[in-house]
């Protein structure tokens, strides 16, 4: 065993075996050193066990256990925040070793590796893409997987984010008077995104943009549907506010109207098909 793998295993010994200083044996084979790893991460100590699972880094392709060994160590590297590490050994373990009965999980832990190394939504957004495809895609072929659920969760919180994005955009372009690319972003929140917490403030933005582009009775029709739809409501009262200012938009203030293509469908009068959180609070 090289120098460093092995102080570290006794240094995980010695922090085992407590207090009182009682003496463990050193582990002698791979299902020890297994377990002792299991332990060590189930006790917090992550970065212990990622020393402990060294040798099944590069190697341990003749032990029965390495991937479930490989698995343990992604998950260590999670708890570490390694993603990029953590990445690796999920892709390994499903490259590597893709009949494991850890694979499943695996296949849902690399989604989390990407997430870990995806940024917010004002930033590029190719980590948050990537987690989204590889939790989609393991939920497809693990529906009834204990992680199912939580994947599903994940996947509403990937394309809350990708929304975002997309609303941030539009938002910048109202802000920068391009008012037709403005419309753009906000009708991809509306049709890409209808189950996202943005929704509703897309379509005030797109409103917005569009009577800033001449179509003011588009915009006011558009503005108070939702307006009476969520009455009492804080999406209602932003509709309302928004209604308010284009009714007062001068006409000299408005832009010459130009082709408004690919008109959204009105808001909807019936929010059931939407989540909760859909159509903006």
């Amino acid at each position: 065993m090289r120098a460093p793998a092995r102080l570290g295993v006794l240094a995980a010994i010695a922090l085992l075996a407590g207090c009182g200083g009682a003496v463990l044996p050193q582990v002698h084979d791979e299902a020890g050193r297994l377990d002792l790893a299991r332990r060590l991460y189930a006790k917090g100590e992550a970065s212990l066990a990622i020393e402990v699972l060294a040798p099944f880094s590069t190697s341990g392709s003749g032990s029965a256990n390495v991937d479930e060994a490989v698995y343990l160590l992604g998950l260590c590297h999670l708890k570490t925040k390694d993603y990029s590490a953590a990445q690796g050994d999920f892709e390994r373990l499903l490259r590597d070793y893709p009949e494991s009965d850890s694979a499943a999980a695996g296949a849902y832990r690399l989604g989390e590796a990407f997430w870990g190394q995806a940024r917010g939504p004002d930033f590029d957004q190719e980590f948050t893409l990537k987690a989204l495809d590889q939790w989609m895609q393991y939920r497809r072929e693990h529906p009834d997987h204990w992680l199912a659920d939580a994947a599903t969760r994940r996947i509403a919180e990937a394309r809350g984010r990708l929304a975002t994005k997309l609303y941030r955009t539009g938002d910048l372009y109202v802000k920068l008077k391009e008012y037709e690319s403005a419309r753009r972003y906000f009708r991809n929140v509306l049709t890409e995104y209808p189950e996202s917490p943005v929704y509703g403030d897309a379509y005030i933005g797109w409103a917005l943009a569009t009577a800033r582009l001449g179509a003011r009775d588009s915009a006011l029709a558009t503005l108070q549907t939702i307006e009476h739809e969520y009455a009492g409501r804080p999406l209602g009262e932003r509709a309302a506010r928004a209604r308010e200012s284009v009714l007062h938009l001068r006409p000299e203030k408005a832009h010459r109207r130009h082709a408004v293509p690919n008109e959204p469908p009105p808001p909807p009068t019936n929010p059931g098909g939407i989540t909760p959180g859909g159509i903006g609070p």
